[in-house]
């Protein structure tokens, strides 16, 4: 599988790790993906990165199939290299549904990497914890100040994309103080984020009135 991978070809851009992706999605190819794994974790970083790339791809399409490295994934939040950090995060944004109780317990490397990346990480760090939160009500009343404590921070550009990030773990006991944050944050954005904020806002209304 290694072969395959964009770096090996001699190509600069992600297509060959696209359709590598693909191939495993189709074929559930446990040796190929544990091959993939292994080159995720060694020293060669074009390498890596192509092998991350191809795993979180997967991820969006068969979570189950990479759901068994989520330890590997939560390990590479403290990797030097940005690009692994939130590669892995993208990862685990992909499975967080089928393994959320892995993840809560191995809480502490995800939320310090969600306090401290990159903006592609911080992204991803948002959807992860909003599905684990979704889980459990034990995770949402450890989890939930995490993420109202983000929006009521995060720059006004980010408001509107982790706010609807967030949606997905909002329910009928903690609706009102999610919206208590939008409308404290709506008054400083205009145009296409104010009326994101609007239709998120109004439609978490209407399900939960």
């Amino acid at each position: 599988m290694i072969e395959k991978l964009a770096s090996q070809l001699g190509r600069k851009d992600q297509e060959p790790n696209i359709q590598l992706a693909q191939a495993l999605s189709q074929s559930e190819d446990a040796n190929g993906i544990q091959e993939i794994v292994q080159g995720l974790l060694g020293k060669n970083k074009s390498i890596a990165g192509d092998c991350i790339k191809v795993l979180y791809e997967l991820g969006e399409r068969k979570p189950r199939l990479v759901s068994p490295y989520v330890d590997d994934f939560i390990a590479l939040l403290r990797s030097k290299n940005n690009r692994l950090v939130w590669g892995a995060m993208t990862a685990l944004a992909s499975i967080a549904e089928v393994v959320p109780d892995e993840i809560f317990r191995n809480l502490d490397p995800v939320i310090t990497a969600f306090h401290n990346g990159s903006a592609i990480t911080v992204d991803n760090g948002v959807l992860v914890l909003a599905k684990v939160c979704k889980a459990n009500p034990a995770y949402e009343k450890h989890l939930m100040p995490v993420l109202l404590e983000h929006l009521r921070e995060c720059k006004p550009s980010e408001v509107a994309r982790h706010a609807e990030g967030m949606a997905v773990c909002i329910n009928s006991e903690n609706v009102g103080a999610f919206i208590a944050v939008l409308e404290a944050r709506k008054g400083h954005l205009t145009g296409s984020p104010s009326n994101r904020l609007r239709r998120l806002e109004g439609k978490l209304l209407r399900q939960f009135k």
